[in-house]
């Protein structure tokens, strides 16, 4: 009997600047992403999307925030935000998580 595996995308949303950065490329800011049973950080995936690795700030994923160097496993939701987001401040949505 043949065997497949099944791998589930991560949902990846680019918001503001890098949002921009996708549709002036007439890219859509919402992709779903490969990614292996081991992860890949949210880094690696805004790079693989070609956006500036220089304006990545960090990620919610799965509703939680973190630095860009989380690992994102395969189903995850993921919003890749920009430095300077406001959502960095704990005000807006509370601390940060560790990666």
């Amino acid at each position: 009997m043949l065997m497949t595996t099944v791998t589930t995308p991560a949902s990846v949303r680019a918001f503001a600047f890098l949002h921009d950065v996708r549709t002036s490329r007439g890219e859509s800011p919402h992709v779903d992403v490969v990614v292996p049973a081991t992860g890949r950080s949210a880094f690696e995936i805004a790079d693989t999307l070609g956006l500036p690795l220089e304006m990545v700030g960090g990620a919610f994923v799965n509703g939680l925030l973190y630095a860009g160097d989380v690992t994102v496993h395969p189903g995850d939701r993921v919003a890749l935000v920009p430095k300077g987001t406001p959502a960095f401040h704990p005000a807006f949505f509370g601390s940060r998580h560790a990666s």
